[in-house]
């Protein structure tokens, strides 16, 4: 369900310049939502919620092993890795 849907996004994010930009231009997670309903995409508050937490902790251990944040992450956290 929305959590399928919240991973296509997410990939069609990774490819579609035009969406990392209004998503690093979000205020809030209800702008991200409306992103991604705008973009066809049907995403609930807490799957968001859940998949930011996913990533932070992702780019944490990203951070630590040298690694660069994921593009997800970038986009997610309006510009840059969960520290």
């Amino acid at each position: 369900m929305s959590e399928e849907q919240l991973k296509a996004f997410i990939e069609k994010v990774k490819a579609d310049t035009s969406l990392q930009e209004k998503l690093k231009a979000a205020a809030d997670s209800d702008a991200v939502l409306a992103i991604a309903k705008e973009a066809g995409f049907s995403i609930s508050a807490d799957d968001l919620t859940k998949a930011q937490s996913e990533i932070s902790e992702e780019g944490l251990e990203g951070a630590a092993g040298g690694v660069p944040c994921p593009v997800s992450a970038y986009t997610l956290h309006g510009g840059g890795c969960a520290a």
